[in-house]
């Protein structure tokens, strides 16, 4: 069917399906082009629009060609295809394969959405001179913001891990190399309602296309991006509803309904707005439907109210098969289950959820700056003696509700001493008068030892403001560095002899090049909450912490491979000993263990649910719940990228 005979069936379609006011544009040779946003005026109230059968029934009466690539996976016909796809031994279909869409697919795919697909350009192809897209003062723009979040959330397939993409089309090499699109995506979705997130899942599954989801690409182990895939981006399901009252089997009182591209921020101000306090997570451009949420989430508030996975009442999702449906404590209640903490990119996409909103409340804290070495007035040895008396106290902190957030990193090389930078330490509901006779004897401790330090303490009457003025923002796109994690339980502090030998790996690592950036907490589950997928090693943690390593560019492969086995086998090979359990969002992508480390004792009941939900493995994710039947082709086995073939491990 031509081009322009699908506008008009999609016309024709146009009171089920939200194409607005659809029309063409002709080039010069009398091609009618594909729809886009300029060919496409918005849909009113598009988020709230839904594929149904209808519509595709609507859509095969005017016998629109290739709709069969859009249908649910509900028939034996579709499933066997699927599977078709997917079987032992295949790859996800990738560009070059006999079966990749052709441009003419692809553009009834754009017409569906609305003009809605992107054709990915990496974000740093402005600053190559044949690109085709070259120029010279967005460059500048996009080198002098490489490092902040907002320039990758933004963009339609940008990573703030680069590394995980191949280092490809980096704004920096413009001059010196090629762009290529590496372990880009091949093209995105740009998500404005349900409905484009239906036909992105159908049309990924039906025709056996790897499939990734991103929100803000705020990502330490490439999950949101991959090569020759199809994205989803949900950065711009943007609203923010406040309900006064919400009432679940386990919960009643006033919550927040919020879309899959809300970020930490905007959902901090709105609680404000409306006098409540939302938990989410420190860094500041993180989006709260996405990954965090869907990995757990840790929060400034986890020691009072539990995880981020521990907020949400219910859960609007487009499932594998493609269907739209709800998941609560009463529909759904495995998926309910799975999706709050069973890790992202792996039973479905959501669309929004509701969360709940707690009272506002007061907070009281410190923050401060010590540098150490032995050009100052704490030497390394009254630095770690001073670190330790800290440590030993965190049982202790952790039933006051203390939430601790301090970054240790290397003021150079070995011997050098550190910064240590506390941003913050605080309570909430805590007065500023108990938080400071509660730190009082650690500081007691200190002054005998010689310690120098100078607190500066706050007191607000509210989360936002406290957590806009006292958590640094976070600098993003080092690909150079990678990160693992430890979640280390309560239980090692009750053995003086465990405790101490711990406290001494955790110093080797730092004092063999390591940063630590260090959390004293406990996310236990509230009284109440109902079961989730979230890391069973989250509950009886109070030291979360963050190790890496960073190399220098242009090291040869066998440099770099020992920098990988370093962090994975060395340093938390150490540390295993005393912390089994890791944080899936912000974890080492080769943990051996990866499922008893990051999902802990909820892993087989997500693994029956993941095949029960996604027999034919439509979402993928490295460490992801059941990834371990798909493999990147061509990757080492010290540092999974995602710049090759997804392909099945034989059996």
């Amino acid at each position: 069917m031509a081009v322009l005979s699908m506008q008009r069936a999609l016309l024709l379609a146009g009171a089920v399906l939200p194409l607005g006011l659809a029309q063409t544009i002709t080039g010069a040779d009398g091609e009618v082009l594909p729809a886009n946003e300029v060919t496409v005026a918005p849909a009113a109230e598009a988020g709230t629009l839904e594929l149904t059968d209808a519509v595709l029934a609507n859509l095969t009466a005017h016998e629109l060609s290739d709709i069969e690539l859009f249908q649910f996976d509900d028939s034996e016909a579709v499933s066997e295809n699927a599977k078709r796809t997917t079987r032992v031994g295949d790859c996800k279909v990738y560009p070059g394969d006999w079966k990749w869409p052709s441009r003419l697919t692809w553009a009834v795919f754009d017409l569906l959405t609305g003009g809605a697909l992107i054709e990915t350009v990496p974000i740093g192809a402005v600053c190559y001179p044949n690109s085709g897209v070259y120029d010279a003062q967005k460059c500048a723009s996009i080198i002098e913001n490489w490092t902040q979040s907002a320039t990758h959330a933004n963009d339609p397939t940008s990573v703030m891990s680069p590394l995980y993409q191949g280092e490809t089309c980096m704004p920096q090499n413009g001059n010196t190399t090629q762009c290529t699109l590496g372990g880009f995506p091949s093209y995105a979705v740009k998500a404005r309602g349900v409905y484009q997130i239906q036909l992105a899942v159908n049309f990924a599954r039906n025709l056996g296309l790897r499939l990734v989801v991103k929100n803000t690409g705020h990502d330490f182990l490439g999950k949101s991006c991959g090569s020759g895939a199809l994205s989803i981006w949900t950065h711009n399901l943007k609203s923010i509803e406040f309900r006064k009252s919400f009432k679940t089997p386990s919960y009643s009182g006033p919550a927040l309904e919020i879309g899959a591209g809300v970020q930490v921020g905007e959902l901090y101000a709105a609680a404000k707005q409306y006098g409540v306090t939302a938990v989410g997570g420190e860094c500041k451009g993180v989006g709260v439907s996405g990954g965090y949420t869907a990995g757990g989430g840790h929060s400034p508030l986890s020691s009072k109210f539990g995880l981020g996975s521990d907020q949400v009442l219910s859960l609007n999702v487009v499932l594998p098969n493609g269907r739209y449906v709800t998941a609560s404590e009463t529909e759904n209640k495995d998926l309910f289950f799975a999706l709050r903490g069973g890790g992202g990119a792996t039973f479905g996409v959501v669309t929004s959820m509701v969360i709940k909103a707690h009272p506002k409340m007061s907070f009281s804290g410190l923050t401060w700056t010590i540098t150490t070495g032995n050009d100052t007035a704490n030497p390394d040895s009254v630095f770690w003696e001073a670190m330790y008396a800290y440590w030993r106290k965190f049982p202790e902190y952790a039933e006051n509700k203390t939430y601790g957030y301090s970054m240790i990193f290397p003021r150079g090389p070995a011997g050098a001493g550190y910064t240590w930078t506390m941003h913050p330490w605080m309570v909430p509901g805590m007065a500023l008068a108990d938080f400071k006779a509660m730190v009082q004897p650690l500081f007691d401790e200190w002054k005998c030892i010689g310690f120098e330090f100078e607190p500066e303490y706050f007191e607000y009457d509210n989360f936002y403001d406290m957590w806009t003025r006292h958590f640094p923002t976070e600098a993003v796109a080092n690909s150079n560095m990678r990160t693992a994690s430890r979640l280390f339980p309560r239980d090692v502090w009750a053995n003086d002899t465990k405790r101490e030998a711990m406290f001494d790996e955790v110093r080797s690592v730092v004092e063999e090049g390591s940063a630590l950036i260090q959390y004293n907490m406990n996310p236990a589950q509230p009284a109440g909450t109902p079961d989730s997928g979230a890391n069973s090693h989250w509950r009886d943690a109070i030291w979360f912490g963050i190790m890496g390593s960073a190399w220098a560019p242009g090291i040869s492969q066998t440099e770099l491979e020992a920098v990988q086995r370093k962090i994975t086998d060395n340093w938390m090979g150490r540390l295993r000993v005393y912390g089994p359990g890791g944080y899936l969002n912000e974890g080492d992508v080769m943990e051996p263990d990866f499922a008893e480390a990051f999902y802990g004792t909820n892993y087989d009941r997500l693994l029956q649910i993941k095949r029960k939900v996604d027999p034919n493995d439509v979402f993928w994710a490295p460490t992801a719940v059941g990834s371990e039947r798909w493999k990147v082709a061509g990757q080492q086995d010290w540092l999974t990228l995602q710049t090759g073939k997804l392909c099945r491990v034989a059996a």
